[in-house]
């Protein structure tokens, strides 16, 4: 019987829109879009930052000094965070289980978009809770911190379904030992959660309040 459910948060109840940064961010360089997510992907400055193990303006003074980046911090963080759209029918799905199923986050993110999303979108606090990497220091899909999120909320791996938009992610829920959930669409995701019983399921009308 499952008993809870724990979310990915990029691209499963927020959509992530990195082009649109990219492109912001090639305007103030001069650098192409591609340049910049060759440097996303190459450096290491993004998973420390994902990590905590850089500060936002540690993370700042080396992405700007690399990128030649000419404008303040806050110009960079709204760059770097202005990106997020609510999944609006995931987010009605995730409600639709208050009161049946405990749910969290479990989101490999950074301190600039947390102050960035958490305020903006309220749900989040409807939540249980939630395990953010920068927090504890470790990323998905690191076992050690799908068992912080277990152990964190007191949930038993075989009664935890885990939805998430990556599959490295969720091959590594399952090894230790959750149901995982590879999401593609809310249909997709629905019929999964419907597989194993996580009901009631409402799809009425998705709306997030402001």
């Amino acid at each position: 019987m499952i008993e809870a459910v724990i979310f990915d948060l990029g691209n499963v109840l927020i959509e992530v829109r990195e082009d649109v940064a990219l492109q912001r961010l090639s305007e103030r360089t001069g650098k192409t879009p591609r340049v910049l997510a060759d440097y996303v992907m190459l450096t290491p400055f993004v998973n420390q930052l994902a990590r905590g193990e850089l500060t936002p303006q540690q993370f700042f003074e080396r992405a700007a000094r690399d990128l030649d980046f000419p404008g303040s911090y806050e110009e960079f963080a709204w760059i770097w965070s202005d990106i997020f759209a609510p999944i609006e029918q995931m987010i009605a799905l995730a409600r639709s289980l208050a009161g049946h199923y405990r749910r969290v986050v479990l989101s490999n993110t950074n301190a600039i978009h947390a102050e960035f999303f958490v305020p903006r979108y309220p749900f989040l606090r409807e939540l249980d809770g939630w395990v953010f990497s920068h927090e504890v220091g470790l990323l998905k899909p690191d076992p050690r911190i799908y068992r912080l999120t277990l152990e964190r909320f007191g949930f038993t791996a075989d009664r935890t379904v885990f939805i998430d938009d990556l599959a490295a992610n969720v091959e590594g829920a399952c090894a230790v030992g959750l149901c995982g959930i590879q999401h593609r669409s809310y249909e997709d995701t629905c019929r999964e959660l419907t597989k194993l019983g996580v009901l009631p399921i409402r799809r009425a009308s998705a709306t997030v309040p402001q």
